[in-house]
């Protein structure tokens, strides 16, 4: 028994209250349920009062009552699905091919037909089941993020080894190694480079998230220079398979500009390039010309600086690339 403030209609005032339990029926779809309801009464009237969140109590008691009778999923295990396959309410609704609000209003308390509760416990209860499911209606869901994000949760309950997807940088390296002959890191480390400023230009958004730093030779992004530092300045070896998939047309069409206009130039050329443009410039600012530095060259900065030259040399398409390092070539 618990003692709290409320209003008392009865002594007009503020007072304490107490709460007792009882055995009370109600009638629920056309059947009457008994259930523990929980009453408060005033300690200095006996008067009953009342208090919300006693009543919210008591009609989810009495709903509890009428799930345990009739085989329907608990509200308990209903909020429990979102967290424990890590997808949101609205994406489980679009995944099940439900109303989109439909799973949030099961989640707030609403009772399912039995339909859906079935379907709802089954979830609940077999990881592997949601997996069939996800893997089947995955075209239902807006976001391939949700999807990813579901799929590697539910797998790790079901103790199946998760493939984490290839990060886009990744995808955007194998398809250069694929596309262009004796590539040098140096080279790589360029096209890079140049992909990520044209793409902002063309396309207003960063082809990936990573920033590069500002190196003696050039920008250059630390993971892939680890990654082929043992080449030095011979050509990586090709990759023959590509997850072509993972790169959009608008992808594919700007690398294959910089394959065909960037890549045809040595790494020093590309090098030098790089050295008479405002990102590398600004980021080396004060230092010496073999000094070491981690200095970032940020996407931002490069996307900016590759607007500007896009609009200068009228660029209507990544094939003018070309225009802009035919020039640079002539200068250096």
């Amino acid at each position: 028994m618990s003692k709290q403030i409320v209003f008392c209609p009865e002594c007009r005032q503020d007072a304490k209250y107490s709460v007792k339990e009882k055995t009370e029926s109600a009638e629920l779809k056309g059947e009457v349920y008994e259930f523990t309801a929980q009453t408060a009464y005033c300690e200095q009237c006996g008067e009953e009062v009342y208090v919300a969140e006693l009543e919210d109590a008591n009609l989810k008691a009495l709903y509890d009552v009428y799930r345990q009778k009739n085989e329907i999923i608990s509200l308990e295990d209903i909020q429990a699905i979102p967290e424990k396959y890590n997808i949101g309410k609205r994406p489980l609704s679009l995944l099940l091919g439900w109303g989109e609000q439909t799973f949030s209003r099961y989640y707030d308390g609403d009772m399912p037909t039995k339909q859906y509760s079935e379907i709802l416990k089954q979830i609940y209860a077999d990881p592997a089941y949601y997996l069939s499911l996800l893997e089947k209606s995955k075209e239902n869901l807006k976001s391939e993020k949700a999807y990813e994000k579901s799929k590697a949760s539910t797998q790790r309950l079901l103790d199946i080894p998760v493939v984490e997807p290839q990060a886009k940088m990744d995808v955007v390296v194998d398809y250069l190694l694929s596309r262009c002959q004796d590539i040098t890191p140096l080279s790589l480390q360029k096209a890079l480079y140049y992909a990520q400023g044209f793409f902002y230009a063309f396309y207003r958004t960063y082809l990936f998230t990573e920033d590069c730093e500002a190196w003696v030779h050039g920008p250059a992004y630390p993971k892939i220079y680890r990654r082929y530092s043992n080449y030095c300045f011979d050509p990586i070896e090709g990759v023959d398979e590509v997850e072509a998939s993972a790169l959009s047309g608008e992808d594919q069409l700007l690398l294959d500009s910089i394959v065909k206009h960037v890549c045809c130039y040595s790494g020093k050329t590309l090098e030098a390039f790089t050295h008479t443009e405002t990102p590398w410039v600004l980021a080396r600012a004060g230092l010496p010309a073999e000094a070491l530095s981690n200095r970032p060259v940020t996407k931002e900065s490069i996307g900016e600086f590759f607007t500007l030259v896009k609009e200068k040399y009228r660029m209507l398409t990544p094939a003018n690339i070309k225009d802009y390092t035919r020039d640079l070539f002539t200068q250096i």
